[in-house]
């Protein structure tokens, strides 16, 4: 599904006084919307889902749908080891005005490729809606192969995955030949080669600043401008590197909060930048907001 590809944001949640701040979460939805991303994550990593109530979960999707209309383009992120958990909240969230959802693999457990591949087809028989696969191992532990990935995507419910594989080129490179799923860069600094390869898009949480450029920057590329990308592009590989000196999201929550958008608040375990990264974090934004809108 096309829907699937381009640029999407993973929404990080804004707090207010310990409590998740909806005015502010719906600013910056309508701001992706209007900067030409082609949708939004919900409660994926970037949105800090472990440390939300399922009430909390429920009230931010509801606000995010309701700030950027009926449009398609706004997925819910699920994740945990226990299968029967995963495919309940599936379950539920199928009831919402949700377009799909974002579910990574069994985190911690360490299953085998046959446990992660009963895992994702249970989880699709509790609900229509389409998934999109998260293969991200530095986090949970497991790498999705190549086979598991080609026995998935026989079924049409499973549209596209988010590949963060920490830079395996090779693994990146099998995804877009031999499997029909809308291939999206889940590694920040590598949604240009992503694009070149032949990829569909990213899942960008550093696209929370200037998403116009990243958006810009796969447009190029599919137009086959790729000089032009490539060069823009490398003026935000500096600023990309910095947001993830340290754990995200808070650098991006830090350079939101410097542009007046958010306030600088996380929840524990997650602790605000160093006051060395911050001071990087304002030369840096500085430099990245001077980018020509093109």
């Amino acid at each position: 599904m096309e829907q699937f590809s381009g640029l999407w944001i993973p929404l990080i949640t804004p707090f207010r006084d310990n409590r998740v701040d909806l005015p502010a979460v719906q600013r910056l939805a309508e701001r992706f919307v209007q900067a030409g991303c082609r949708g939004l994550v919900v409660c994926g990593t970037t949105g800090e889902p472990g440390s939300l109530s399922d009430e909390e979960k429920r009230g931010l999707l509801a606000a995010v749908r309701e700030a950027i209309g009926s449009a398609p383009g706004l997925i819910m992120g699920l994740a945990g080891s226990d299968t029967r958990d995963v495919a309940h909240g599936a379950r539920q969230y199928s009831a919402t005005p949700v377009d799909g959802f974002l579910v990574s693999a069994p985190y911690y457990v360490r299953p085998s490729q046959e446990g992660i591949l009963m895992h994702f087809q249970e989880i699709a028989r509790n609900t229509d809606k389409p998934i999109v696969l998260y293969n991200i191992p530095y986090r949970t532990g497991v790498n999705i192969t190549l086979d598991t990935l080609q026995h998935l995507a026989e079924n049409r419910q499973f549209v596209a995955i988010k590949e963060s594989g920490s830079g395996n080129v090779d693994q990146l490179f099998d995804l877009i030949q031999q499997t029909p799923l809308q291939v999206l860069s889940g590694e920040d600094h590598m949604i240009f080669l992503n694009a070149c390869m032949g990829g569909h898009g990213a899942i960008a949480a550093a696209a929370h600043v200037r998403p116009d450029l990243y958006v810009r920057v796969l447009d190029l590329v599919q137009h086959d401008r790729v000089g032009e990308a490539r060069t823009l592009f490398a003026q935000l590989v500096p600023w990309i590197r910095l947001l993830f000196s340290e754990p995200n999201p808070g650098p991006v929550k830090a350079a939101l909060a410097m542009q007046g958008l958010i306030q600088p608040e996380l929840r524990l375990p997650m602790r605000p930048p160093t006051l060395a990264c911050r001071e990087k974090l304002r030369s840096g934004l500085e430099a990245v907001m001077a980018i020509p809108p093109v």
